[in-house]
Protein backbone atom coordinates (compact mmCIF):
# COMPACT_ATOMS: atom_id res chain seq x y z
CA UNK A 1 0.00 0.00 0.00
CA UNK A 2 1.31 3.46 -0.87
CA UNK A 3 1.69 5.82 2.05
CA UNK A 4 1.86 9.56 2.52
CA UNK A 5 3.34 9.55 5.99
CA UNK A 6 6.09 7.44 7.43
CA UNK A 7 4.42 7.03 10.82
CA UNK A 8 2.62 3.82 11.78
CA UNK A 9 0.84 2.65 14.92
CA UNK A 10 -0.48 4.29 18.05
CA UNK A 11 2.87 4.35 19.84
CA UNK A 12 5.06 7.20 18.64
CA UNK A 13 8.56 8.16 19.61
CA UNK A 14 9.62 11.72 20.39
CA UNK A 15 11.31 11.83 16.98
CA UNK A 16 8.06 10.79 15.29
CA UNK A 17 6.15 13.53 17.07
CA UNK A 18 8.27 16.29 15.54
CA UNK A 19 8.72 14.79 12.10
CA UNK A 20 7.57 17.27 9.49
CA UNK A 21 5.02 16.19 6.92
CA UNK A 22 5.76 16.67 3.24
CA UNK A 23 3.77 18.53 0.61
CA UNK A 24 2.57 15.23 -0.85
CA UNK A 25 0.72 14.50 2.37
CA UNK A 26 -0.58 18.07 2.63
CA UNK A 27 -1.87 17.99 -0.95
CA UNK A 28 -3.81 14.75 -0.58
CA UNK A 29 -5.09 15.68 2.87
CA UNK A 30 -6.27 19.02 1.53
CA UNK A 31 -8.05 17.45 -1.44
CA UNK A 32 -9.83 14.98 0.84
CA UNK A 33 -10.81 17.66 3.35
CA UNK A 34 -11.95 19.93 0.53
CA UNK A 35 -14.10 17.11 -0.82
CA UNK A 36 -15.71 16.58 2.57
CA UNK A 37 -16.51 20.30 2.72
CA UNK A 38 -17.94 20.02 -0.80
CA UNK A 39 -20.41 17.22 -0.04
CA UNK A 40 -21.55 19.02 3.13
CA UNK A 41 -21.77 22.61 1.91
CA UNK A 42 -23.17 22.27 -1.61
CA UNK A 43 -26.71 21.36 -0.49
CA UNK A 44 -26.71 24.01 2.25
CA UNK A 45 -25.71 26.82 -0.09
CA UNK A 46 -28.29 26.34 -2.82
CA UNK A 47 -29.89 23.00 -3.58
CA UNK A 48 -31.56 22.27 -0.24
CA UNK A 49 -33.25 25.68 -0.22
CA UNK A 50 -34.35 25.32 -3.84
CA UNK A 51 -35.64 21.79 -3.19
CA UNK A 52 -37.73 23.00 -0.26
CA UNK A 53 -38.97 25.96 -2.29
CA UNK A 54 -40.03 23.66 -5.15
CA UNK A 55 -42.09 21.54 -2.75
CA UNK A 56 -43.86 24.21 -0.67
CA UNK A 57 -43.43 27.61 -2.37
CA UNK A 58 -41.68 30.80 -1.25
CA UNK A 59 -44.21 31.69 1.47
CA UNK A 60 -43.66 28.51 3.48
CA UNK A 61 -40.08 27.81 2.39
CA UNK A 62 -38.21 29.71 5.16
CA UNK A 63 -40.01 27.91 7.98
CA UNK A 64 -39.76 24.49 6.29
CA UNK A 65 -36.07 25.04 5.57
CA UNK A 66 -35.63 26.03 9.22
CA UNK A 67 -37.18 22.71 10.24
CA UNK A 68 -34.99 20.61 7.95
CA UNK A 69 -31.74 22.51 8.57
CA UNK A 70 -32.40 22.80 12.30
CA UNK A 71 -33.02 19.11 12.94
CA UNK A 72 -30.19 18.17 10.59
CA UNK A 73 -27.88 20.45 12.54
CA UNK A 74 -28.84 18.76 15.80
CA UNK A 75 -28.02 15.38 14.25
CA UNK A 76 -24.64 16.75 13.16
CA UNK A 77 -24.02 18.14 16.64
CA UNK A 78 -24.51 14.72 18.25
CA UNK A 79 -22.87 12.58 15.60
CA UNK A 80 -19.66 14.51 15.15
CA UNK A 81 -18.23 14.00 18.65
CA UNK A 82 -19.81 10.53 18.89
CA UNK A 83 -18.03 9.25 15.78
CA UNK A 84 -14.88 11.09 16.81
CA UNK A 85 -14.93 9.10 20.05
CA UNK A 86 -15.61 5.85 18.20
CA UNK A 87 -12.64 6.45 15.92
CA UNK A 88 -10.41 7.15 18.95
CA UNK A 89 -11.17 3.61 20.20
CA UNK A 90 -11.34 1.80 16.84
CA UNK A 91 -8.95 -1.16 16.68
CA UNK A 92 -9.51 -2.16 13.06
CA UNK A 93 -6.54 -3.53 11.13
CA UNK A 94 -7.33 -0.80 8.60
CA UNK A 95 -6.62 1.88 11.18
CA UNK A 96 -8.54 4.23 13.45
CA UNK A 97 -9.74 6.81 10.92
CA UNK A 98 -9.88 5.03 7.53
CA UNK A 99 -12.96 2.81 8.12
CA UNK A 100 -15.09 5.76 9.17
CA UNK A 101 -14.05 7.75 6.10
CA UNK A 102 -15.47 5.05 3.84
CA UNK A 103 -18.62 4.45 5.91
CA UNK A 104 -19.24 8.20 6.20
CA UNK A 105 -18.90 8.82 2.47
CA UNK A 106 -21.20 5.97 1.40
CA UNK A 107 -23.89 6.61 3.99
CA UNK A 108 -23.91 10.36 3.46
CA UNK A 109 -24.19 10.03 -0.32
CA UNK A 110 -27.21 7.75 0.08
CA UNK A 111 -28.81 10.41 2.27
CA UNK A 112 -28.24 13.06 -0.43
CA UNK A 113 -29.86 10.76 -2.99
CA UNK A 114 -32.95 10.50 -0.79
CA UNK A 115 -33.15 14.31 -0.56
CA UNK A 116 -32.82 14.66 -4.33
CA UNK A 117 -35.78 12.37 -5.11
CA UNK A 118 -37.92 13.27 -2.08
CA UNK A 119 -41.61 13.91 -2.89
CA UNK A 120 -42.33 15.83 0.31
CA UNK A 121 -40.70 17.65 3.23
CA UNK A 122 -40.78 14.63 5.55
CA UNK A 123 -38.65 12.57 3.15
CA UNK A 124 -36.33 15.55 2.65
CA UNK A 125 -35.90 15.67 6.43
CA UNK A 126 -35.11 11.94 6.66
CA UNK A 127 -32.58 12.14 3.82
CA UNK A 128 -30.88 15.25 5.16
CA UNK A 129 -30.57 13.81 8.67
CA UNK A 130 -29.03 10.67 7.18
CA UNK A 131 -26.57 12.76 5.19
CA UNK A 132 -25.65 14.83 8.24
CA UNK A 133 -25.13 11.72 10.36
CA UNK A 134 -22.68 10.01 8.02
CA UNK A 135 -20.94 13.07 6.59
CA UNK A 136 -20.20 14.25 10.13
CA UNK A 137 -18.63 10.88 10.89
CA UNK A 138 -16.40 11.54 7.88
CA UNK A 139 -15.65 15.10 8.99
CA UNK A 140 -14.81 14.09 12.56
CA UNK A 141 -12.11 11.63 11.55
CA UNK A 142 -10.63 13.88 8.89
CA UNK A 143 -10.16 16.73 11.37
CA UNK A 144 -8.47 14.26 13.75
CA UNK A 145 -5.82 13.59 11.11
CA UNK A 146 -4.33 17.04 11.86
CA UNK A 147 -3.12 16.25 15.41
CA UNK A 148 -2.50 12.61 14.40
CA UNK A 149 -0.08 13.38 11.61
CA UNK A 150 1.05 17.03 11.72
CA UNK A 151 3.61 18.35 14.27
CA UNK A 152 2.83 21.54 16.18
CA UNK A 153 5.44 23.53 14.24
CA UNK A 154 3.50 22.97 10.99
CA UNK A 155 -0.09 23.17 12.20
CA UNK A 156 -0.53 26.86 11.38
CA UNK A 157 0.58 26.31 7.78
CA UNK A 158 -1.48 23.14 7.33
CA UNK A 159 -4.52 24.67 9.05
CA UNK A 160 -4.11 27.67 6.75
CA UNK A 161 -4.17 25.38 3.72
CA UNK A 162 -7.23 23.58 5.11
CA UNK A 163 -8.80 26.98 5.67
CA UNK A 164 -9.09 27.45 1.90
CA UNK A 165 -11.06 24.22 1.54
CA UNK A 166 -14.44 25.56 2.59
CA UNK A 167 -14.38 28.53 0.20
CA UNK A 168 -13.12 26.43 -2.68
CA UNK A 169 -15.76 23.84 -1.89
CA UNK A 170 -18.38 26.59 -1.81
CA UNK A 171 -17.36 27.85 -5.23
CA UNK A 172 -17.18 24.33 -6.63
CA UNK A 173 -20.54 23.41 -5.14
CA UNK A 174 -22.34 26.46 -6.50
CA UNK A 175 -20.62 25.94 -9.86
CA UNK A 176 -21.91 22.38 -10.11
CA UNK A 177 -25.39 23.57 -9.18
CA UNK A 178 -25.25 26.27 -11.84
CA UNK A 179 -23.81 23.80 -14.35
CA UNK A 180 -26.62 21.29 -13.82
CA UNK A 181 -29.47 23.76 -13.38
CA UNK A 182 -32.65 22.02 -14.46
CA UNK A 183 -31.41 18.53 -13.53
CA UNK A 184 -32.13 18.24 -9.82
CA UNK A 185 -30.62 14.78 -9.40
CA UNK A 186 -27.31 15.87 -10.93
CA UNK A 187 -27.31 19.08 -8.87
CA UNK A 188 -27.35 17.01 -5.69
CA UNK A 189 -25.16 14.05 -6.66
CA UNK A 190 -22.35 15.61 -8.73
CA UNK A 191 -20.50 16.89 -5.61
CA UNK A 192 -20.74 13.42 -4.01
CA UNK A 193 -19.29 11.68 -7.06
CA UNK A 194 -16.43 14.11 -7.57
CA UNK A 195 -15.63 14.60 -3.88
CA UNK A 196 -15.93 10.90 -3.18
CA UNK A 197 -13.03 10.11 -5.49
CA UNK A 198 -10.54 12.22 -3.52
CA UNK A 199 -11.87 11.07 -0.14
CA UNK A 200 -11.40 7.42 -1.10
CA UNK A 201 -7.95 8.17 -2.55
CA UNK A 202 -6.81 9.71 0.72
CA UNK A 203 -8.31 6.84 2.72
CA UNK A 204 -6.39 4.31 0.62
CA UNK A 205 -2.96 5.96 0.86
CA UNK A 206 -3.18 7.25 4.45
CA UNK A 207 -0.70 5.63 6.83
CA UNK A 208 -3.36 5.59 9.52
CA UNK A 209 -2.84 5.29 13.26
CA UNK A 210 -3.56 1.84 14.65
CA UNK A 211 -4.74 1.11 18.15
CA UNK A 212 -4.00 -2.14 19.95
CA UNK A 213 -7.02 -3.78 21.56
CA UNK A 214 -5.23 -3.81 24.89
CA UNK A 215 -4.90 0.00 24.74
CA UNK A 216 -8.56 0.65 23.91
CA UNK A 217 -10.21 2.72 26.66
CA UNK A 218 -13.21 1.23 28.49
CA UNK A 219 -16.73 1.96 27.26
CA UNK A 220 -19.53 2.90 29.66
CA UNK A 221 -22.59 5.15 29.83
CA UNK A 222 -20.53 7.70 31.70
CA UNK A 223 -17.81 7.48 29.08
CA UNK A 224 -20.44 7.86 26.36
CA UNK A 225 -21.88 10.98 28.03
CA UNK A 226 -18.36 12.38 28.27
CA UNK A 227 -18.13 12.18 24.49
CA UNK A 228 -20.19 15.37 24.30
CA UNK A 229 -18.56 17.30 27.10
CA UNK A 230 -15.30 18.94 28.06
CA UNK A 231 -15.29 20.55 31.51
CA UNK A 232 -15.16 24.36 31.17
CA UNK A 233 -13.87 24.62 34.73
CA UNK A 234 -10.93 22.30 34.08
CA UNK A 235 -10.34 23.50 30.52
CA UNK A 236 -11.32 27.20 30.38
CA UNK A 237 -9.21 27.94 27.30
CA UNK A 238 -11.00 25.24 25.33
CA UNK A 239 -14.34 26.56 26.58
CA UNK A 240 -13.63 30.11 25.44
CA UNK A 241 -12.43 28.85 22.05
CA UNK A 242 -15.72 26.94 21.80
CA UNK A 243 -17.80 30.06 22.56
CA UNK A 244 -15.86 32.16 20.07
CA UNK A 245 -16.27 29.62 17.27
CA UNK A 246 -19.96 29.10 18.08
CA UNK A 247 -20.76 32.80 17.70
CA UNK A 248 -18.66 33.16 14.56
CA UNK A 249 -20.26 30.16 12.87
CA UNK A 250 -23.71 31.35 13.98
CA UNK A 251 -23.13 34.53 11.96
CA UNK A 252 -22.03 32.43 8.99
CA UNK A 253 -25.06 30.13 9.39
CA UNK A 254 -27.46 33.06 9.10
CA UNK A 255 -25.79 34.00 5.81
CA UNK A 256 -25.50 30.70 3.99
CA UNK A 257 -28.84 29.25 5.16
CA UNK A 258 -30.94 32.18 4.03
CA UNK A 259 -28.98 33.89 1.27
CA UNK A 260 -31.18 32.36 -1.46
CA UNK A 261 -34.30 33.83 0.17
CA UNK A 262 -32.40 37.09 0.89
CA UNK A 263 -31.72 37.49 -2.83
CA UNK A 264 -35.29 36.59 -3.75
CA UNK A 265 -37.01 38.80 -1.18
CA UNK A 266 -34.69 41.72 -0.28
CA UNK A 267 -32.72 42.15 -3.49
CA UNK A 268 -35.64 41.13 -5.73
CA UNK A 269 -33.77 38.62 -7.87
CA UNK A 270 -35.58 36.20 -10.17
CA UNK A 271 -35.41 32.58 -9.00
CA UNK A 272 -33.58 31.57 -12.19
CA UNK A 273 -30.85 34.12 -11.40
CA UNK A 274 -30.25 33.03 -7.79
CA UNK A 275 -27.85 30.10 -8.50
CA UNK A 276 -25.70 32.35 -10.70
CA UNK A 277 -25.68 35.19 -8.15
CA UNK A 278 -24.79 32.88 -5.28
CA UNK A 279 -22.04 31.36 -7.40
CA UNK A 280 -20.66 34.82 -8.18
CA UNK A 281 -20.82 35.93 -4.56
CA UNK A 282 -19.21 32.72 -3.39
CA UNK A 283 -16.48 33.00 -6.03
CA UNK A 284 -15.60 36.56 -4.97
CA UNK A 285 -15.65 35.70 -1.29
CA UNK A 286 -13.68 32.52 -1.79
CA UNK A 287 -10.97 34.22 -3.82
CA UNK A 288 -10.34 36.54 -0.89
CA UNK A 289 -10.57 33.67 1.62
CA UNK A 290 -7.89 31.65 -0.15
CA UNK A 291 -5.36 34.47 0.01
CA UNK A 292 -6.31 35.53 3.53
CA UNK A 293 -6.20 31.98 4.87
CA UNK A 294 -2.79 31.13 3.43
CA UNK A 295 -1.25 34.43 4.51
CA UNK A 296 -2.95 34.40 7.92
CA UNK A 297 -1.84 30.86 8.74
CA UNK A 298 1.77 31.55 7.78
CA UNK A 299 1.89 34.86 9.69
CA UNK A 300 0.44 33.14 12.73
CA UNK A 301 3.21 30.52 12.70
CA UNK A 302 5.87 33.17 12.04
CA UNK A 303 4.77 35.44 14.90
CA UNK A 304 3.79 32.60 17.23
CA UNK A 305 0.48 34.38 17.88
CA UNK A 306 -3.07 33.20 17.32
CA UNK A 307 -5.47 35.36 19.34
CA UNK A 308 -4.90 38.69 17.61
CA UNK A 309 -5.66 37.11 14.23
CA UNK A 310 -8.86 35.45 15.48
CA UNK A 311 -10.00 38.68 17.17
CA UNK A 312 -9.43 40.87 14.11
CA UNK A 313 -10.93 38.36 11.70
CA UNK A 314 -14.15 38.04 13.69
CA UNK A 315 -14.62 41.81 13.80
CA UNK A 316 -14.07 42.11 10.04
CA UNK A 317 -16.59 39.33 9.39
CA UNK A 318 -19.13 41.03 11.63
CA UNK A 319 -18.77 44.27 9.67
CA UNK A 320 -19.25 42.31 6.44
CA UNK A 321 -22.59 40.97 7.70
CA UNK A 322 -23.69 44.55 8.41
CA UNK A 323 -22.74 45.58 4.86
CA UNK A 324 -24.81 42.73 3.42
CA UNK A 325 -27.67 43.68 5.72
CA UNK A 326 -27.90 47.24 4.35
CA UNK A 327 -27.29 46.28 0.70
CA UNK A 328 -30.05 47.15 -1.78
CA UNK A 329 -28.55 45.58 -4.89
CA UNK A 330 -26.55 42.57 -6.00
CA UNK A 331 -23.43 44.77 -6.10
CA UNK A 332 -23.85 45.62 -2.41
CA UNK A 333 -24.23 41.92 -1.63
CA UNK A 334 -21.03 41.15 -3.56
CA UNK A 335 -19.07 43.85 -1.70
CA UNK A 336 -20.19 42.40 1.61
CA UNK A 337 -19.18 38.91 0.49
CA UNK A 338 -15.70 40.16 -0.43
CA UNK A 339 -15.19 41.80 2.98
CA UNK A 340 -16.51 38.67 4.64
CA UNK A 341 -13.94 36.62 2.76
CA UNK A 342 -11.11 38.53 4.41
CA UNK A 343 -12.41 37.86 7.91
CA UNK A 344 -13.48 34.29 7.24
CA UNK A 345 -10.19 33.28 5.65
CA UNK A 346 -8.00 34.52 8.49
CA UNK A 347 -10.35 33.15 11.14
CA UNK A 348 -10.62 29.63 9.78
CA UNK A 349 -6.88 29.36 9.19
CA UNK A 350 -5.76 30.49 12.62
CA UNK A 351 -8.65 29.37 14.84
CA UNK A 352 -8.11 25.68 14.01
CA UNK A 353 -4.42 25.95 14.88
CA UNK A 354 -5.32 27.74 18.13
CA UNK A 355 -7.82 25.05 19.08
CA UNK A 356 -5.36 22.22 18.43
CA UNK A 357 -2.86 24.07 20.64
CA UNK A 358 -5.34 24.12 23.58
CA UNK A 359 -6.79 20.59 23.25
CA UNK A 360 -7.39 19.12 26.74
CA UNK A 361 -6.19 15.60 25.83
CA UNK A 362 -3.99 14.96 22.79
CA UNK A 363 -4.52 11.19 23.17
CA UNK A 364 -8.26 11.67 22.52
CA UNK A 365 -7.93 14.37 19.90
CA UNK A 366 -10.85 13.22 17.75
CA UNK A 367 -13.21 13.22 20.73
CA UNK A 368 -12.23 16.73 21.85
CA UNK A 369 -12.27 18.07 18.30
CA UNK A 370 -15.68 16.44 17.95
CA UNK A 371 -16.88 18.44 20.96
CA UNK A 372 -15.46 21.56 19.34
CA UNK A 373 -17.27 20.68 16.13
CA UNK A 374 -20.52 21.05 18.06
CA UNK A 375 -19.68 24.75 17.82
CA UNK A 376 -19.66 24.25 14.05
CA UNK A 377 -22.83 22.16 13.86
CA UNK A 378 -25.13 23.60 16.54
CA UNK A 379 -25.22 27.15 15.08
CA UNK A 380 -27.00 25.79 12.00
CA UNK A 381 -29.85 24.57 14.20
CA UNK A 382 -29.86 27.69 16.33
CA UNK A 383 -29.87 29.96 13.28
CA UNK A 384 -32.69 27.96 11.71
CA UNK A 385 -34.69 28.06 14.94
CA UNK A 386 -34.39 31.76 15.69
CA UNK A 387 -34.20 33.26 12.20
CA UNK A 388 -37.99 33.05 11.61
CA UNK A 389 -38.52 34.86 14.93
CA UNK A 390 -35.96 37.55 14.03
CA UNK A 391 -37.62 37.99 10.65
CA UNK A 392 -41.04 38.25 12.31
CA UNK A 393 -39.85 40.87 14.81
CA UNK A 394 -38.04 42.72 12.03
CA UNK A 395 -41.07 42.78 9.76
CA UNK A 396 -39.58 40.23 7.40
CA UNK A 397 -36.40 42.28 6.96
CA UNK A 398 -33.32 40.29 6.01
CA UNK A 399 -31.36 43.45 6.85
CA UNK A 400 -32.29 42.96 10.50
CA UNK A 401 -31.35 39.26 10.30
CA UNK A 402 -27.87 40.03 8.98
CA UNK A 403 -27.47 42.84 11.50
CA UNK A 404 -27.94 40.26 14.24
CA UNK A 405 -25.41 38.05 12.46
CA UNK A 406 -22.87 40.86 12.50
CA UNK A 407 -23.31 41.42 16.23
CA UNK A 408 -22.79 37.68 16.88
CA UNK A 409 -19.46 37.67 15.03
CA UNK A 410 -18.20 40.78 16.85
CA UNK A 411 -19.14 39.40 20.27
CA UNK A 412 -17.40 36.17 19.32
CA UNK A 413 -14.25 38.15 18.60
CA UNK A 414 -13.92 39.24 22.21
CA UNK A 415 -14.70 35.76 23.55
CA UNK A 416 -11.23 34.66 22.47
CA UNK A 417 -9.44 37.17 24.72
CA UNK A 418 -9.62 35.12 27.97
CA UNK A 419 -7.65 32.22 26.37
CA UNK A 420 -4.34 32.09 28.27
CA UNK A 421 -2.43 29.08 26.93
CA UNK A 422 -2.23 30.52 23.42
CA UNK A 423 -0.69 33.90 22.59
Amino acid sequence: MAVISGRVGSARTAEDQVRRVGWGFILLYTLAYLSTCLVLIAPLLVTLALKVNSLVGIEQAPSRLALVAGIGGLVAMVCNPFFGKLSDRTTSRLGMRRPWMVVGLVGGSLGILVVAVAPNILVVLVGWCTAQLFFNALLAVQVAVLPDQVPATQRGVVAGVLGVCLPIASVSGTFFVKLFTGNQLAMFLAPCVIGGFFILLFAVVLDDRRLNKADRPPWSLREFAGTFYVSPRKNPDFAWAFVSRFLFVLAYAFLFTYQAYYLLEKIGSAEADVPRQIFLGTLIQSSVIVVASLVGGRLSDWTGRRKVFVLSASIVYGLAMLVIGVAVSVNGYLIGMAIGGLGFGIYMAVDLALVVDVLPDKANAAKDLGVLNIAGALPGSVAAAIAPAILAVGGGSYGVLYGVAGVCAIVGAFAILPVKSAR
